[in-house]
């Protein structure tokens, strides 16, 4: 350390050299220990004593307007309210002058903003890219959010689905139906929350709705098939879908919720041995995903530690279960997890069917470590799931091409992704002539007995902007979240017409965007051309509106290709709309022919169990209104399944058809 004192002149005249017998050691910049002032009467070559830091309050004069701030000033110049500048002095000169023990009264940081004549802030740029002038949106505060009793919606909706008190049979072992209303609640609740939960603590607040949502469900005993069992589980088919890892759970395909192994204890001989059920292969370790019918699981345990740490794998638990399944050759459920593309946070698991484990063996993983390998084989004569999903893929990527291909695009470009017209059943070339239109067309709009408000929504209305007039009209939540799916069901939808201000890509412009997901009319066996779709589509997603022209309801026209909202329609979802004291009937007669005109939902077929269900949309302009029909997932529907919706109930006899719907509920008949 240089013997020189704090505060002596370090610089070097110019011709002289250095009197180097003033230094007593050399050592590197980062070993040198900080040098204090020495109080009055004290040497600095002296014994070091403990001294603070020197705290130098900077002086003034301050800038007009500019309140001194903490640390740098006290509340007066004494330092102590009350004190005389002879007690401060006194004081000073006891404590070595080093600034400290002196109470401060710390002012807040904003008092630096420049004030103006008038003493109003000016806001200026941040260095973020916002624009002058524009204040920085705060950060949401979670302190004063009050928490939302939720049980009360879920009652409600378990009342509506008749799942109130399930007896322990049906918990032990369900059927497709009770599978179906369990993931039905599930999913309602959960967007339900989620509508709720965005504009009182924002995007990405890392709530888990779907957690919440399954943990009430499950504490109040809503779930079905707890009975473990080695082969399939009832109500659950060969290629159904989910979006969330505690859907398994709740419907007992998997009933671990992190566990990527599940298993069962069986007593085969005079011991009991475990013996895997189910297995989710969704890249959590280095699988080899084989070619749809074979893949290579890799045993559980040794490599995932959070904490980083890695060992070997060990021969218990799940890892223990798969080696005895190996010799027994009992049958595994297999469930596939595929990235979501529409939510890269996301995955997509696919019911791959019954697997059985045909060999088993230790190696080295990248890292070194002994891991164990399973390889299972696909039983055969079930139906495509996993295999299906490739398929698809490969025909996007053009490696193999898609068979029976009529059009490659029947919408000549009029839609922003192309609808492929298939046929691979038999010689038909395609349906009867028509134009295709995407959109509705009107003749006269609705008029309105006031005018409507646009929004000044310059960057898409905003899920926390209570003051946006068409997020009042939805009764103050957005109805549709970021994915494009629609979080609760309202007899009427208010979105945003050519009077607001918000861009195409606003949230509450869903509708008005074209398809979303990559759809295909295809000939079927037994009901003429019906649409399907490459995609996967989560439960509440927007699929396409019915398009065509609008025509006067009065009109007896025998078209096959219309839609006539003043039917009576068994809405599977009507149990859980939200009416606001909003009329049940549609507010205006709306009747559409598709029969010249139309687009992709002309050729939706009618289904007694329907996937898809219809959902009256209105966009306001001033005095005019133009109401719309909709198409969304009641439930998650796989790739390549038909999409049906139902066709209602009409009061003409002479309109009755056959129904060839082939679901349990059929009527027998539609309209």
């Amino acid at each position: 350390m240089m013997e020189q004192s704090y505060g002596s002149n370090a610089n070097v005249p110019n011709g002289s050299t250095i009197d180097k017998t003033r230094v007593l050691e050399v050592k590197p910049l980062r070993c040198l220990s900080p040098v204090f002032p020495s109080p009055n009467g004290m040497s600095s070559v002296s014994t070091p004593q403990p001294s603070p830091f020197v705290c130098i309050t900077p002086n003034g004069p301050y800038p007009p307007g500019v309140t001194p701030f903490y640390p740098f000033v006290a509340q007066n110049e004494s330092g102590r309210h009350g004190e005389s500048s002879q007690q401060a002095a006194n004081r000073g000169q006891n404590q070595g002058n080093f600034g400290f023990g002196t109470p401060i009264n710390p002012a807040p940081v904003n008092s630096l903003k420049n004030a103006t004549a008038n003493g109003s802030n000016v806001h200026e740029g941040t260095g973020t890219g916002r624009k002058k002038g524009v204040a920085k949106k705060p950060r949401k505060s979670l302190e004063n959010i009050v928490e939302v009793n939720v049980e009360p919606l879920l009652n409600q909706l378990l009342m509506s689905f008749r799942l109130v008190e399930l007896d322990q049979a049906k918990r032990a072992d369900g059927d497709k139906e009770l599978v179906g209303r369990i993931l039905m609640v599930f999913d309602l609740f959960r967007r339900r929350m989620t509508q709720m939960d965005e504009p009182r603590y924002g995007a990405g607040s890392g709530r888990r709705p779907d957690l919440k949502a399954s943990k009430m469900m499950m504490t109040k005993g809503v779930r079905t098939n707890q009975m473990k069992r080695i082969g399939n589980v009832t109500g659950i088919e060969v290629g159904d879908i989910f979006f969330f890892r505690m859907e398994l759970c709740l419907v007992g395909l998997h009933a671990p919720t992190m566990s990527g192994i599940d298993y069962m204890s069986v007593k085969l001989t005079k011991d009991e041995e475990p013996l895997a059920v189910s297995v989710v292969s969704a890249g959590g370790y280095e699988d080899d995903g084989g070619d749809g019918d074979m893949f290579i699981y890799t045993g559980q345990g040794g490599v995932q530690r959070k904490d980083g740490q890695m060992f070997d794998q060990k021969l218990e638990k799940g890892n223990l279960a798969l080696e005895k399944s190996v010799h027994r050759a009992n049958l595994v459920r297999v469930v596939r997890g595929v990235k979501d593309v529409a939510n890269p946070t996301g995955k997509i698991y696919i019911y791959d069917g019954l697997y059985k484990i045909q060999e088993s063996w230790e190696e080295k993983n990248k890292s070194g470590l002994n891991v164990f390998k399973y390889k299972f084989l696909r039983v055969p004569g079930q139906p495509e799931a996993f295999k299906l999903w490739k398929s698809i893929q490969q025909w996007r990527d053009g490696v193999t091409s898609r068979g029976g291909v009529i059009l490659p695009d029947l919408t000549s470009g009029a839609e922003s992704r192309p609808v492929g017209l298939v046929n691979d059943v038999d010689d038909e070339k395609g349906p009867a002539y028509f134009t295709y239109i995407p959109s509705l067309k009107y003749s006269k709009p609705f008029l309105m007995p006031r005018p409507s408000l646009g929004c000044p929504c310059l960057d898409g209305c905003q899920p926390d902007d209570s003051n946006c007039p068409c997020i009042q009209r939805n009764g103050g939540l957005l109805p549709y979240s970021s994915l494009g799916v629609l979080m609760s069901y309202k007899t009427l939808i208010h979105e945003c017409g050519s009077a607001c201000s918000c861009p195409p890509n606003c949230r509450n412009r869903m509708s008005q965007g074209g398809l979303k997901v990559h759809l295909e009319v295809f000939k079927t066996r037994n009901k003429g051309w019906g649409l399907r779709s490459w995609d996967p589509i989560r439960a509440g997603a927007f699929i396409c509106e019915y398009a065509g022209e609008v025509i006067d309801a009065g009109n007896d026209i025998d078209d096959n290709y219309i839609f006539d909202a003043t039917r009576v329609y068994e809405q599977p979802l009507e149990a859980v709309h939200d009416y606001n004291d909003e009329s049940r009937k549609v507010p205006f007669p709306l009747v559409i022919s598709a029969k010249n005109g139309g687009n992709v939902a002309r050729f939706m077929n009618h289904s007694c169990s329907p996937n898809v269900y219809w959902q009256l949309v209105v966009r306001e302009s001033n005095n005019e209104a133009y109401y719309h029909i909709t198409f969304f997932a009641i439930r998650h529907i796989p790739p390549m399944q038909e999409l049906t919706y139902d066709y209602g109930m009409n009061k003409v006899d002479h309109r009755r058809k056959r129904c060839l719907c082939g679901s349990l509920n059929c009527r027998g008949y539609f309209y």
